[in-house]
């Protein structure tokens, strides 16, 4: 039996997506300067050769011309069918607003949990795979009192600080997001198994890396990107002055990101890297309130008073609030009752937490508090 190739008109747009993203030597700026010039993936495919070798060659035009078989996309197709697994593209409401900032978004993500995450006010936290037990005591308290205050706590994933950061975030309200750098199908390191189930149940895992990426040298600065950029900010718990965590602590001044770094004794290899971002004028935290007094004016505030009657929260809100009820209810769930977007729904609950009407549960789902 003849192998059916992909072609842009028997394909969804998820196909087009999938299947252009796994064009090899296709770099994402590449892609994105393909789709700036023809709007979308199917248009891409069906352009033709001489209009593609402008942007990207005549080497990649050819591969674009060929196509890819269906085969080659079934597994991502199959992985999608699957509950809480999702593909977020440039042209989703979904997409991260935050990543649209920075420079070379990557036009596809793959996700593993809650989608409402990716646009919520969200704090990086980083630092060493060998880490002090007193480093990853700080990352976890901080990330637990960030994620208090209606912070989500963004991270790698990685042994050390990354992994304390993630389950301070889980020991709170599970605002996390873990950034990978293989794709979703992989789990590294391997002794994260378990917290990146806990990450898919409560938080979110992501990465712009087609499943069956595996862990390579080159991914991770490509991942640290998109750390600093999902974030308001950075902190820097402990690093090597040559550490993966000054890369991602660069990315976000050049992002205009703010820089936070805890200090610690001079004779530490892992207080290098932070003695360096303070002296560069990364702010010297000592508590989260350090973070908070920078980071607040950043973040969307509760609704003023001239937009609420008599000292309440605006109608939408307050209609809201009635059809969640008391009882656990999920996003999806609220999304089909309530009617609205799904951004403004995020944007609506992350509200009402902040307010303290409302908490996130296990699992991802939300339910109103009795005030």
């Amino acid at each position: 039996m003849e192998t059916k190739k992909f072609v842009s008109e028997d394909a969804s747009d998820a196909k087009s997506w999938i299947a252009l993203s796994q064009i090899q030597g296709l770099s994402n700026a590449a892609l994105c300067q393909l789709l700036a010039k023809f709007g979308s993936p199917a248009n891409i495919f069906s352009t033709n050769l001489q209009q593609l070798k402008e942007i990207v060659g005549e080497a990649i035009a050819s591969k674009i011309m060929q196509g890819i078989m269906l085969e080659a996309i079934q597994p991502t197709l199959d992985w999608l069918q699957k509950d809480n697994n999702h593909l977020i593209t440039l042209a989703d409401a979904t997409y991260p607003q935050a990543l649209l900032q920075i420079s070379n978004p990557p036009a596809v993500l793959y996700a593993i949990g809650h989608l409402p995450w990716l646009n919520h006010p969200a704090i990086a936290i980083v630092g060493s795979r060998n880490a002090t037990p007193q480093g990853e005591r700080n990352a976890e308290n901080f990330a637990e009192n960030l994620c208090n205050q209606g912070l989500c706590v963004v991270s790698g994933m990685a042994l050390g600080i990354d992994g304390a950061a993630h389950r301070g975030a889980l020991k709170s309200n599970g605002s996390t997001i873990a950034v990978v750098g293989t794709g979703l199908d992989i789990v590294y390191p391997a002794k994260h198994r378990a917290l990146a189930h806990q990450i898919a149940e409560r938080g979110l895992i992501l990465s712009e890396f087609p499943l069956g990426t595996p862990s390579k040298a080159g991914n991770f600065p490509r991942r640290n990107r998109l750390i600093s950029g999902l974030s308001l900010g950075c902190l820097v718990v402990e690093a090597n002055i040559d550490s993966g965590s000054m890369i991602t602590a660069r990315l976000a001044t050049e992002q205009g990101r703010e820089v936070f770094a805890i200090p610690s004794s001079i004779h530490s290899p892992v207080s290098k890297g932070c003695h360096s971002l303070i002296k560069q004028g990364a702010k010297l935290v000592e508590s989260s309130t350090d973070i908070l007094e920078e980071l607040q004016p950043l973040m969307p505030t509760a609704p003023s008073s001239t937009s609420v009657n008599n000292g309440e929260i605006p109608s939408e809100a307050d209609a809201l609030l009635n059809i969640m009820g008391f009882e656990a209810i999920s996003f999806e769930t609220l999304l089909e009752l309530s009617g609205l977007t799904t951004e403004a729904l995020s944007s609506m609950l992350m509200i009402l937490e902040l307010e303290g009407k409302v908490t996130t549960l296990a699992g991802g789902n939300y339910q109103r508090l009795i005030e």
